[in-house]
């Protein structure tokens, strides 16, 4: 977010173009705003498997696991529990913060184009691209099974969560037809076409 610098009272700047103006005096300063390339996926997709490989595929745009975040704001929200809207909302700000470097942001993590269209950081940041990673039920399955004990399996959820992304993202990267460098490939070149 964006506070007038000249202006005596603390008023939040308004996006326009690449530029954050103040509506009450006019005042402008650079803000650049770039596109951010979601890779979503329900649990077991393939997320954290393809992330270190899509880092080495694509240098020249930062690419984060959303998951990351986690971890802070449980321990930044009342009671532990962690307020998924400003979650979302702070992955769209580090992206704006990202792209007035030039840089590009991929975020890997679990959402879905309407978790994010209503947030406020969503002003800031350029069109948003969708792609999922995607895998056969029977694959899910049995990677989530063969998970840790600490982590959450609610294997149905998941598969229902994956139809809903299947049905809903037309960009979809399989995760289950080789190694996760290939399927870190094609989500780079999916960026790539988008970013020329």
């Amino acid at each position: 977010m964006h506070y007038c610098q000249r202006c005596d009272e603390p008023i939040v700047m308004a996006p326009s173009g690449d530029q954050a103006v103040c509506p009450v005096c006019g005042a402008a300063e650079p803000a650049r705003r770039l596109p951010l390339f979601v890779v979503t996926g329900a649990s077991g997709s393939g997320k954290t498997a393809v992330f270190p490989h899509l880092v080495a595929a694509l240098p020249d745009c930062l690419v984060f696991d959303a998951d990351w975040l986690i971890g802070p704001f449980e321990r930044a929200c009342e009671f532990g529990e962690v307020d998924w809207p400003a979650l979302r909302d702070a992955w769209l700000s580090v992206a704006h913060g990202a792209a007035q470097s030039g840089r590009h942001t991929v975020l890997l993590g679990p959402y879905t184009p309407e978790q994010l269209d209503d947030l406020p950081g969503r002003r800031w940041v350029g069109e948003l691209h969708f792609a999922v990673l995607d895998c056969a039920d029977d694959v899910r399955t049995e990677r989530l099974a063969a998970r840790s004990r600490w982590r959450e399996r609610a294997i149905d959820r998941h598969l229902a969560f994956a139809a809903q992304l299947r049905a809903t993202i037309p960009a979809v990267v399989r995760t289950d037809d080789g190694p996760p460098e290939r399927s870190a490939r094609r989500v780079a070149d999916w960026v790539r076409s988008r970013t020329g």
